[in-house]
């Protein structure tokens, strides 16, 4: 095969406007790579991105150095049709994590700094929706987490990313410098709320006034963020380089790119309109849309697809009974709880997802997928269902999700092949299994009494905690096959 046409990066301009959270592949295939875009139209240089990882690798951060912050992208429409690019966007990468002796944050004071400077206008975030430390059920703080408890004691050397904004709009109030704006580009109902949430109760325990003054002068506004960024495998590396690109910083996606913005920058932002950025008064309605009609899907296709021994997405949407599944969810369950402006389509919606799940040159892990369920469910499922439980309507395809969620939980699928379960209440889920895993309706209960999941509210509904305890005794004694069949 003919490599694709490369579309070198832009000269590096040596300013940073932007400090990113968050150095993980979305971001760089994503946000990175509308920056990128911008500056290649434009010229304007202003707005480098100094790029932050938080996590406990140094070796992405190294990478990038070592490449003098240049790294490629791989878009995929199929197989056969593939864009190149070359990003240069980001002009520094700092590594604010804990290293593998356990050491704490070897660029934290540098990225403080940073954002401290009166150069940083935003901050932008992709830290998964655990990064902010919220309860999913309450959207409250979670003041008891260690990271934040450590956050409280210790504020000048934070952890976690809302301890350093904090700390960060701290030292421009004492430099008497205006604070940045905050644009969380996380799959999180309303964001930039719960961005603000997480930044003003940690504040809070530092100081009311502080507080006060964050929730009053810093803008939040909210983002939708689409686009299918798989983790990166051997496979892709190896494809790579059969077009001619050795890059160990690479990112493969989809071709389809969606950005939805809030327009609330009091200090100036790039002109992202001009690469087809759509920046609105008000975000939530395309943010619901997505979460419950693409990420609920794709979770729904995770959990039960990773039961049935099934590895990817695109294996997966090929399985027919799958398929008519997520298509009935998103049309009869997800798509009726939607308040859309007039002209959007969901039914069209709902196959183009369906068209791009199917993207033959994707292999996008529904491991990957599965990761964090109890922090990314309530807003995917629960808080759909939660409001046709009100209007007295069942929800028997959240049912089945969620049987699928609790039986995933226990680390083996239906075949008896164990995996790891990647999830922040991955130490609660094995001890729910070990003492409830015999009686499947005490531990459905038990699974729906976690109001730190599960809303009161949906949990109380006699006739869906019913369908759940159904659905996980059809998955455990019939299969998925037969389960399906049955819905």
């Amino acid at each position: 095969m003919m490599a694709p046409k490369l579309i070198e990066a832009s000269p590096k301009s040596g300013q940073i406007g932007i400090v990113h959270l968050g150095l993980g592949a979305f971001h760089r295939a994503h946000q990175a790579v509308y920056l990128e875009r911008y500056r290649q139209r434009s010229g304007d240089g202003e707005w480098g991105v100094c790029s932050a990882n938080l996590r406990s690798s140094v070796g992405l951060v190294d990478g990038l150095c070592a490449a003098g912050h240049r790294y490629h992208v791989a878009e995929y429409a199929d197989s056969k049709n593939i864009t190149l690019r070359e990003i240069g966007v980001i002009e520094e990468a700092l590594f604010s994590g804990r290293d593998a002796d356990g050491r704490w944050s070897r660029d934290r004071e540098a990225l403080l700094a940073r954002m401290a400077s009166v150069d940083t206008r935003i901050v932008t975030l992709t830290v998964t929706e655990k990064g902010y430390f919220l309860n999913p059920a309450s959207g409250e703080l979670r003041i008891d987490d260690p990271m934040i408890i450590g956050d409280i004691a210790s504020p000048q050397q934070p952890r976690t990313a809302p301890g350093l904004i904090v700390e960060a709009l701290v030292r421009r109030q004492e430099a008497g410098i205006a604070p940045f704006t905050v644009l969380s580009c996380d799959n999180m109902p309303a964001n930039g709320k719960r961005t603000r949430q997480a930044v003003v109760q940690l504040a809070e325990q530092r100081d009311a006034e502080l507080a006060s003054w964050i929730a009053n002068k810093v803008a939040f506004p909210s983002s939708m963020v689409d686009r299918i960024v798989p983790a990166m495998t051997d496979a892709d590396f190896e494809r790579l380089a059969a077009l001619g690109v050795t890059d160990p910083n690479a990112v493969v996606c989809e071709a389809f790119s969606q950005w939805v913005v809030e327009d609330h920058f009091p200090l100036g932002r790039p002109s992202w309109e001009a690469e087809e950025v759509e920046m609105v008064a008000d975000v939530a309605p395309f943010e619901t849309m997505k979460l419950r009609m693409l990420n609920g899907s794709h979770s729904l296709l995770a959990y039960l697809g990773a039961l049935a021994g099934i590895e990817t997405v695109y294996d997966g949407i090929n399985h027919d009974e799958l398929r008519a599944l997520l298509r009935r969810y998103m049309l009869e369950e997800a798509a009726p709880t939607l308040e859309m402006p007039e002209g959007i389509d969901l039914e069209a919606y709902a196959d183009s997802l369906l068209a791009r799940f199917a993207n033959d040159s994707l292999r996008h892990r529904l491991q990957q997928i599965a990761m964090d369920g109890s922090q990314k469910l309530p807003q995917r499922w629960l808080s759909g269902a939660l409001k046709r439980s009100a209007a007295g309507q069942s929800s028997p395809c959240v049912a089945l999700g969620v049987a699928a969620w609790i039986r995933y939980t226990a680390g083996q699928d239906l075949q008896g092949n164990s995996y790891p379960v990647d999830d922040p209440l991955a130490k609660r889920f094995a001890e729910l299994h070990q003492r409830h895993g015999r009686d499947p309706s005490t531990l459905v209960a038990a699974y729906l009494a976690m109001d730190d999941v599960v809303p009161n509210a949906l949990a109380q509904d006699e006739a869906f905690a019913q369908e759940v305890l159904a659905a996980y005794q059809a998955l455990s004694h019939g299969g998925l096959s037969e389960t399906l069949a049955a819905l």
